[in-house]
């Protein structure tokens, strides 16, 4: 058993990370001047325009200093302009930080005084609603105008202030704090290359796929959505905000742009069923061939009604839980209605991608046999590199293992599973007071930590019932006026 879980069940292949190429080296690769590249509400680009759009960007970042280990803020609406900033700030050499519009004010600002980026790139509008200064602004006239001056090939290496290697950082995206401070997690352009060479067998990625942006770039899902087609010569879509806020507007765009591959986190997949299910001769017009699962746990039981109008192959449905700091998916399984634990409410995730090695260890860092709850640690090719600017925390996460080569490291997840005897790995939940609710990753202390700031409260508890935060306080609070104060 020993064996099983420590060698036999925890990968299947130890495969190189990446080929050696960066993002920009592998989208490069894929660009052919008439192909379709992206679209959002009527705009499209070509990958021949993406580049050279891309590429001008660069250059003036480039003028500005920017180069390897930069960190770039990147604060727009959801539009092809969004996808051309970020591959502008990858091709400078610099990472990019996604800072969506929508967040609250003050936590727009913490990231920004977290992060301290060389730059922020916005349009007036939301530099206007942010208090914005020194931005630079995409529709700004200056700025329209240098960028039309300049030169639309692809970078060299010696025209940016530095080489660019496939281990410097590509992006850093925050998530919840334990210590009530949401922490950036940065993760170089290796990683994520090597994620889609591990992960290629199952998924045939290709020029004639498909896919959908439907979730905030802010969210590591995001990660998956936007280089799954720009790195094999796909088409991507971007779901404007209000549409994915409507199921029904949503399986319209899906049919009507012939998406083949859709992420989804689960809460956001039931909607859908409902959707599809209310809209029938919509629905039977799908061109689905994988909807891929990831961000939340799966209940298998929920996807009955799915199964009744759609056959068990078309589309392929795939489990994959995942970690921002293991850089986005750390397992994957097939389901089909005949898969062990469907119409149940287990939450079966398969077994690792096939360059991660993944324990179940106990508080001694010793595996637990088949069936016995433990920790979930993931090692691999997949490790971000750390915490931005937290290098105790890093430490205290980012732990050597045991049980792999002399000098790698291990996540430590802080999710409980265990050992199915078929060597499956079953999600049981976290081991802290984290939580997921529909994506997004949650401290219920950061919360907290929120709320006893507020007037009249004097202590305050959150818990999840019905995929709904419900806090509970203690003290003098009117509750008009703390509402009031959260929004």
């Amino acid at each position: 058993e020993r064996d099983a879980v420590v060698e036999t069940w925890t990968a299947t292949s130890e495969l190189p990370a990446g080929d050696g190429a960066s993002l920009v080296d592998a989208f490069e690769a894929q660009v052919v001047a008439g192909a379709a590249a992206v679209s959002c509400e009527g705009v499209s680009l070509s990958y021949g325009e993406l580049n050279a759009a891309a590429n001008r960007l660069a250059r003036v970042l480039v003028d500005r200093g920017v180069g390897p280990e930069s960190l770039i803020a990147v604060a727009l609406p959801r539009s092809t302009e969004m996808i051309v900033t970020l591959l502008g700030v990858l091709k400078a050499g610099a990472a990019y930080v996604p800072v969506d519009p929508s967040y609250p004010a003050d936590r727009i600002a913490y990231l920004l005084d977290d992060a301290n980026p060389a730059l922020v790139i916005a349009t007036s509008q939301v530099a206007n609603d942010l208090n914005g200064d020194g931005w630079l602004l995409l529709d700004a006239p200056e700025t329209v105008a240098d960028l039309a001056g300049r030169p639309s090939g692809d970078l060299t290496q010696d025209e940016r202030v530095s080489p660019l290697l496939p281990q410097h950082p590509a992006y850093v995206i925050y998530t919840s704090g334990s210590t009530g401070r949401p922490k950036g997690v940065v993760v170089a352009h290796e990683q994520v290359v090597r994620l889609f060479t591990a992960t290629d067998p199952w998924f045939g990625f290709g020029p004639e796929q498909v896919w959908t942006m439907f979730h905030s770039y802010a969210f590591d899902f995001s990660v998956w959505e936007l280089w799954g087609p720009l790195l094999h010569g796909g088409r991507l879509v971007v779901v404007p905000h209000t549409v994915s806020r409507s199921p029904e507007l949503f399986l319209d765009l899906l049919v009507r742009e012939r998406v083949t591959v859709l992420n989804q986190t689960p809460s956001a997949f039931y909607q859908l069923i409902q959707a599809d299910t209310e809209n029938p001769e919509l629905g039977d017009r799908l061109a689905l061939e994988y909807v891929v699962f990831g961000g939340e746990a799966l209940d298998p039981g929920r996807l009955t009604a799915w199964y009744h109008r759609h056959p068990q192959d078309s589309p392929r449905l795939v489990n994959m839980y995942g970690i921002t700091e293991t850089t986005v998916h750390v397992t994957h399984r097939s389901l089909t209605p005949a898969t062990p634990g469907a119409g149940s409410q287990r939450s079966l995730i398969g077994g690792p991608i096939p360059d991660l090695r993944l324990y179940v260890l106990d508080s001694a860092l010793q595996p637990t046999a088949p069936g016995v709850p433990g920790e979930m640690y993931v090692a691999g090719a997949g490790l971000a590199r750390g915490y931005l600017n937290r290098p105790a925390l890093s430490a205290e996460r980012f732990i050597a293992d045991p049980y792999g080569p002399a000098g790698t490291r291990m996540y430590r997840s802080g999710d409980l599973a265990r050992w199915t005897q078929d060597s499956e790995i079953e999600y049981l939940g976290r081991a802290d007071h984290q939580v997921k609710i529909r994506g997004f990753r949650i401290e219920l202390g950061e919360i907290e930590t929120v709320l006893t700031t507020l007037t009249g409260v004097a202590q305050a508890a959150v818990i999840v019932r019905d995929d709904r935060l419900i806090a509970y306080l203690t003290g003098t609070p009117e509750i008009a006026a703390v509402r009031a104060e959260l929004t």
